[in-house]
């Protein structure tokens, strides 16, 4: 038992003087290894140490920020990240780390004080907008959108600016950016949790857009993007006659790109040219089940794809293969 214990007691020292010897980035990628398995007690007594080595680094102070702020020991997230904010080093995520905490916290003036904060010094960052949108949103709408729309046109490849700002105007009257927005949001996340309900939003928006009087309301467009999109879209209202379900949608939607860029005069927009893309190589069709079938018609769905395998698993082929990414200047809202 003795030579049991003996053992254990080796074994701990080395492993203490293991750590000792390591450099401070091996320290480091030590406490990331633990963050990523949950083990926020062990991440944070190595990046303590690191922190000792090299107290200026910014990245060290982070990562402690964020394992006290995951176990929900505020106090010392806060202690941690504060003095980061002021370094010339930080970066947004310090800023939303910090925003996090105080949300935690339950302290949204402070929240809102620290994205304004860090959005003067990153004037381009996607999350910090949409953090910022998130946090007022109770007390303004208005305000909360017009982030979300500042993000998507300061930092377009953000996904999340899409995904608030397509559920803010599905509840207000304008379906045509809840469905660009909506569209361009799941090509970004495909898979994510948010996506299903991001196609069911797509979907009954189009419903909406076909059966609501304000289709041809276009006089409140300053840009005229809408404008353009509701004069091609409103062509197809004839095929919209009998109802809306996935193949309907197919053959609008393959026609509306048609029609868009016949007009060279049009402005060039990411989420239009995969469309032409799609069309060009055969799987617009298996875009648009994939977009629309399992929300409007499971069974029918199911069956497209038994009766389409090959056309269905190139599509998905292609969509695992490329990132949809938006180019900057495509802003048109």
């Amino acid at each position: 038992m003795k030579k049991i214990f003996s053992l254990l007691i080796v074994c701990s020292l080395i492993s203490v003087n293991t750590i000792s010897a390591q450099s401070t980035d091996q320290l480091h990628e030590t406490a990331k290894a633990f963050m990523r398995q949950g083990d926020y007690a062990n991440a944070i007594l190595v990046l303590n140490r690191a922190l000792r080595q090299a107290p200026q680094n910014t990245a060290y102070a982070k990562d402690l920020a964020l394992s006290y702020f995951y176990q929900r020991d505020n106090a010392k997230a806060l202690e941690t990240i504060k003095p980061v904010l002021d370094s010339k080093d930080a970066d947004d995520q310090c800023f939303q780390i910090a925003g996090n905490i105080y949300k935690q916290l339950d302290q949204p003036k402070d929240c809102e004080k620290v994205y304004k904060k860090g959005l003067k010094k990153f004037p381009e960052s996607g999350p910090l907008y949409c953090d910022l949108g998130e946090i007022v949103f109770a007390d303004s709408k208005l305000e909360a959108i017009k982030n979300w729309e500042k993000g998507i046109e300061m930092d377009p490849s953000y996904n999340k600016n899409y995904y608030n700002a397509a559920r803010f105007y599905f509840f207000s009257a304008d379906k045509v950016w809840a469905i660009i927005y909506g569209e361009m949001y799941a090509n970004m996340d495909p898979t994510g949790i948010r996506t299903p309900e991001i196609k069911q939003l797509i979907l009954d928006s189009y419903k909406k857009l076909f059966t609501e009087p304000d289709i041809k309301r276009t006089d409140k467009d300053k840009t005229g993007f809408v404008k353009n999109f509701i004069e091609v879209i409103s062509k197809q209202s004839p095929l919209t006659a009998g109802g809306l379900n996935a193949e309907v949608l197919s053959m609008v939607r393959s026609r509306f790109t048609l029609d868009w860029f016949s007009d060279k005069s049009r402005p060039p927009f990411k989420l239009f040219a995969y469309h032409q893309q799609l069309l060009k190589e055969g799987m617009f069709e298996a875009y648009n089940q994939w977009l629309f079938g399992a929300t409007e018609n499971l069974s029918a769905y199911q069956n497209w794809v038994k009766t389409h395998a090959t056309e269905y698993e190139a599509f998905l082929v292609l969509q695992k293969s490329r990132m949809f990414k938006v180019p900057p200047n495509q802003y048109y809202h």
